[in-house]
């Protein structure tokens, strides 16, 4: 039996680097990749190919940027840390902060630190249409962003010897569409964008992530045409987005093996060789179901169903039913689709459950492994 795999499928990726290259291009802006959603730094030549600059969210995320993909990052994190951010300012070409009062305490020791340093602040807009609550950054009692109330407030009290303020960072979607782009970007600018003198001092706008442009389906002409009109309004100001689920959407699977099959009380369930709290934990959190190849997903237990079962002692790593068009058996492969964004970022090793091999599938139908995890790679994490 071989080990379980990720498998990033190159021609896939391909295809939708090259989509978001041509939105990139029409809309006039600036499309880059956000580290929490894909982090595969071997394959960052191929996106060299496409897009120019990623976004980090952390010391370690920048760094990432700067070393492995060649450009300082666009950074953004809930709350720096005192002593990392004469470091992140070094290695990033715009540093967005979350809250005025890390603006007022970092700003100033991160321009010291990097005069060429394009400083913005995260905004609220007080809307989204993200039904899940554990992704909504806009519900009541978030921590993310500063609102129009609190921001302007600000402005006419503060220090004028405060680094300036030059651009806005939006991050309000997860994986949604155009139209909600749409409606968003109106409360934005009635929020933010009201007031004439406070535009002019802006040079760049993020518009976050979340834009699943990729997505089948999608409304791409009404995205482009957005952005095109925003222009118009706002001639001045360079445009930003930053999706991380869009550049690896359906990009590859997870191949598992089935290690053993179990049944109580007329259920049964096929245990694999990976963890879904481990290795797909968004199945479990968001949740959703994952499409498995060569079986239907059913909402009930029925004779010929199966759940599928992690390999881990946590009680709910399971996930189901699937009807397989025959009977299951040790030893057979389980291939769970669309498993490289975020997935491939958010593993843990509990139970020291045997961490999935990343590979990379070309379009020649060869593969090239660009990790195997070891007994080693465990044992360090603790040391």
């Amino acid at each position: 039996m071989n080990t379980p795999t990720y498998v990033l499928e190159e021609s896939l990726l391909r295809r939708n680097l090259s989509l978001i290259k041509k939105v990139s291009e029409e809309a006039d802006i600036q499309i880059i990749l956000a580290f929490k959603a894909y982090a595969l730094w071997k394959t960052f030549p191929i996106f060299r190919e496409y897009i120019s600059a990623t976004t980090a969210s952390s010391l370690n995320e920048a760094r990432l940027a700067y070393e492995e993909f060649g450009a300082p990052a666009h950074t953004y994190s809930p709350a720096y840390i005192d002593s990392e951010i004469d470091t992140i300012a070094c290695i990033s070409s715009h540093l967005t902060f979350n809250s005025l009062s890390q603006y007022q305490r970092l700003a100033p020791r991160a321009i010291e630190a990097n005069k060429e340093l394009k400083i913005g602040l995260r905004v609220n807009p007080e809307y989204s249409e993200i039904p899940t609550e554990l992704y909504n950054p806009c519900s009541p009692g978030t921590r993310f962003g500063v609102t129009a109330d609190e921001l302007f407030k600000f402005l006419d009290s503060s220090d004028s010897k405060l680094p300036p303020i030059t651009g806005l960072h939006m991050h309000c979607h997860c994986e949604n569409d155009s139209d909600v782009f749409v409606r968003t970007l109106a409360h934005l600018e009635e929020k933010f964008l009201s007031s004439p003198d406070f535009v002019k001092t802006l040079s760049w706008i993020n518009f976050g992530g979340g834009h699943l442009m990729t997505r089948k389906g999608y409304d791409i002409k009404l995205l482009v045409d957005t952005i095109k009109n925003f222009h118009k309004r706002y001639p001045h100001i360079k445009l930003i987005m930053e999706p991380g689920s869009a550049f690896a959407w359906q990009t590859g699977y997870l191949e598992a093996h089935v290690i053993d099959i179990v049944e109580n009380h007329g259920i049964k369930t096929a245990i694999l060789d990976v963890s879904f709290t481990c290795h797909m934990p968004d199945c479990l959190e968001m949740p959703y179901f994952p499409e498995v190849r060569g079986a239907r997903h059913i909402p009930d237990n029925s004779p010929n169903a199966y759940r599928l079962g992690g390999n881990s002692c946590l009680s709910g790593d399971y996930l189901g039913y699937w009807e397989f068009k025959k009977p299951l058996s040790i030893g057979d492969t389980i291939i769970l689709e669309d498993m490289i964004h975020y997935t491939t970022v958010k593993t843990t090793v509990f139970n020291g459950v045997q961490h999935p091999d990343i590979a990379i599938e070309h379009p020649d139908g060869s593969r090239t492994l660009l990790r195997h995890y070891t007994y080693e790679d465990y044992k360090l994490r603790m040391d």
